[in-house]
């Protein structure tokens, strides 16, 4: 079929434990489906997920293939090569003096990212296992000084050797990092061309390719990173490019990538490290569009699944960024839309500190196998989710819309043995697993907020994930925060696929040039220059058409003698023309030098820059993007306050901590709840893929897009309806 004859849209987010689909029609009709995750063989999972949305659409596999206009992926394969150390066998070519770098790391700076057991237990912290053994590693004679001059030939002769040399012991990959190549790539090139002259099948990966920046260690970690899990990403992207085209798919396959967009499968097989953490960011994507379309700016993002709870910032409709990522303690250059995680989600297991007598959840999960134990399939252990369905949050006999059921006697089971090494009663030891996972969520949501200066009581929060709307309440009142978002109904679960199927296509380009002031703009114009030029290499490769490229550049800037800079968006749209960069001026230099001042400001504090100090513009930044054809989703007509009685559907015990016993509670189904309709709490609404839970103080409502809204403000609202009976634990 043609392509403008194409009439879906469709996301795919693989998680730890489930693998989500979303297809969003031209009329802006929305189809969800959701799959258990099949590690090691994602691609399984993948295609499973999509075979459910078009069973869904009554559309054989074939015929749904061949209707996909665009077809956006977000791939966990690469983090799980790293994760279970599972990636390629490495070798590392660098300057000759510099082969312990990666070791050696930044002192103690290298047990970064370490879990809080490690910092409270400081001789429990190490070093991570190495990605490249030192016996792999090669120094070759070659200089480059800081302004790109050759001070020292590369010896070409000493090259070949340590080629040979890694590839005789095996190497399926090398990394190549030399110092200050991102001023003159001209020797990782020239090593480039000879590894693949000696083995075309070997993967490689150039620093200058990937992270183009000062920083020799964070360079040379995200350059070996990228090549420990090239082969692996390759093969599994290779392998579903072909598997897709087989069933009737002719577009180009997107991949998510970190940044907040897409990128080719081609890009994506070359700089898999790109693809690392951008399930977690679709999320943020997908509400930024909505946030949008809502007149939301400020967005707080939680996304709990089986796994993990990752936290994003939208402020002023922009998502905050970082340039620096951390995976496995490894710091390396990236530039990606920040996203903070800790290992607390609906598989987070419980257990007791028997020392302390204390009880901790996660960050272990329990994962997609066996899962938590009322799955049944061996796990013994309580987790969060074996919590909700003893409190009577989460419905056994409806989980996944009645897909799965849960043995609510396993659960009972775990959680109880949880209760008699505390001596507390059942209801006692599941609201502790799940009080203790909610403050946790709410801490790293404080940390993310408060560190960027940011107050979250200023925010809307928005809940995703299987899990999340489960304990949004919770966290989001410890938080202060007032409003809570659950997006789109149905697929509040499966909101990281709809992120990832209205990405625009985005590659980002940096380089490092610093520049003193006063600021040069012939020499401003040439850096951007060059960037914008490599940007529309890249959208050339990718097949876009040059009137749908567009183009934000940005420049990261400092006080001359600090060493941490602030990223300041070019004040004026730049030309799209890469040959016409004119309006770059000194009068458009001293907007940006303004915007330098207002930006430091707001983030340390007003009066904490100083004006007359000289300036340095450190890295340059262009964002080159195309623009997805968006979903235009409909706004419904308001229905009234009060539900259908369909809606209702029966009641249940659920146990609230805050009331300290169990609560006869009505259960909604969400399908049949329209636009303006209001329920009060307590009550549980259930949806295909995920439970919101509205505590007894709260307030749910449905707005013009099918978003469930949570609100603080029920005691005054209408009355709740009915007496409802109460049940002593």
């Amino acid at each position: 079929m043609r392509s403008d004859q194409a009439s879906y849209h469709v996301g795919v987010d693989i998680g730890g434990t489930f693998t989500d689909c979303v297809v969003v029609d031209e009329k802006g009709q929305l189809v969800a489906a959701k799959s258990p995750s099949t590690p090691p063989h994602f691609g399984q999972g993948m295609l499973a997920a999509m075979a459910l949305a078009a069973q869904s659409l009554k559309l054989d596999f074939a015929s749904f293939c061949q209707r996909i206009a665009v077809l956006t992926h977000g791939t966990t394969v690469g983090t799980n090569a790293l994760i279970q150390r599972r990636g390629a066998k490495l070798g590392l070519i660098t300057t000759k003096g510099h082969e312990d770098a990666i070791h050696i790391m930044r002192g103690s700076r290298g047990v970064s990212s370490r879990n809080l057991n490690q910092v409270v237990h400081f001789p429990e912290s190490r070093k991570p296992l190495p990605i490249v053994s030192k016996r792999m590693i090669r120094g070759v004679s070659e200089r480059v000084d800081c302004f790109g001059e050759v001070v020292v030939p590369l010896n070409l002769v000493q090259t070949r050797e340590a080629i040979e040399s890694l590839l005789a012991q095996g190497a399926e990959s090398i990394a190549i990092c030399l110092l200050w190549s991102f001023k003159n790539p001209a020797h990782e090139q020239q090593i480039a061309a000879m590894v693949r002259g000696l083995a075309p099948d070997c993967f490689v990966t150039c620093s200058v390719d990937l992270a183009p920046k000062w920083g020799e260690y964070e360079r040379l970690t995200a350059t070996a990173l990228n090549a420990y899990i090239g082969p692996v990403t390759a093969r599994y992207l290779s392998d579903l490019d072909r598997q897709l085209r087989d069933s009737g798919y002719r577009q180009a396959l997107q991949i998510t990538q970190c940044g907040g967009g897409s990128i080719s499968v081609a890009r994506a097989i070359q700089a898999p490290l790109l693809t690392l953490d951008s399930g977690p960011v679709s999320g943020v994507t997908g509400s930024q569009f909505l946030g949008q379309l809502i007149g939301t700016p400020n967005m707080i993002t939680t996304d709990m699944g089986g796994t993990s709870f990752d936290v994003g910032i939208i402020h002023q409709g922009q998502p905050a960024f970082s340039f620096t990522a951390n995976v496995a303690q490894y710091e390396y250059f990236i530039p990606k839309v920040d996203i903070q995680a800790i290992g607390s989600g609906g598989g987070s297991m419980a257990s007791v500190d028997r020392k302390a007598r204390t009880l901790r959840v996660g960050p272990e999960s329990a994962g997609a196998e066996p899962g938590p134990a009322c799955y049944g399939k061996g796990n013994l252990l309580a987790t969060v989710t074996d919590a909700d369905v003893v409190l009577g949050y989460i419905d056994p006999d409806n989980f996944l819309g009645g897909r799965i059921r849960l043995d609510k006697s396993k659960s009972i089971a775990a959680v109880d043995a949880v209760a008699q090494e505390l001596g507390l009663s059942l209801m006692q030891a599941a609201a502790g697993i799940a009080k203790i996972a909610e403050f946790k969520m709410a801490d790293i949501i404080r940390k993310t907020t408060v560190e960027k200066g940011l107050d979250p009581r200023d925010f809307v929060l928005f809940a995703f994930g299987g899990a999340g709307p489960v304990h949004a309440a919770v966290f989001a009142r410890e938080l202060g925060v007032r409003h809570v978002v659950i997006p789109l109904n149905r697929i509040a679960s499966t909101w990281c696929a709809f992120g990832a199927a209205t990405a625009d296509i985005l590659h980002i380009h940096e380089q490092v040039d610093i520049q003193a002031s006063p600021f040069e703009p012939r020499r401003v114009r040439q850096s951007i220059l060059q960037l914008m030029k490599k940007a529309d290499k890249q959208m050339q490769a990718d097949g876009i058409a040059a009137k749908r490229r567009r183009y934000q550049c940005s420049v990261d800037m400092r006080h001359r003698g600090q060493i941490n800079e602030v990223e300041v968006p070019w004040p004026i749209v730049l030309p799209e023309h890469v040959k016409s960069l004119s309006a770059i001026t000194s009068a458009t230099i001293d907007l940006l030098v303004n915007a330098f001042y207002q930006r430091y400001e707001s983030i340390y504090g007003k009066g904490s820059s100083y004006r007359d100090a000289r300036l340095e513009m450190v890295s340059f930044r262009v964002r080159a993007m195309a623009d997805t054809q968006r979903p235009d989703l409909p706004r419904a007509k308001p229905a009234g306050k009060s539900p259908v009685k369909s809606a209702l559907t029966g009641k249940r015990p659920v146990y609230f901590d805050e009331a300290g016993q169990c609560i006869e509670t009505p259960v909604y189904n969400g399908a049949n709840l329209k636009t303006a309709n209001q329920l009060f709490g307590p009550c549980i609404v259930e949806t295909t893929d995920t439970t919101i839970v509205v505590r007894p103080d709260q307030r749910l409502k449905v707005d013009a897009w099918g978003n469930f809204e949570l609100h603080f403000d029920a005691s005054q609202s209408l009355p709740a309806p009915g007496n409802q009976a109460r049940l002593r634990v």
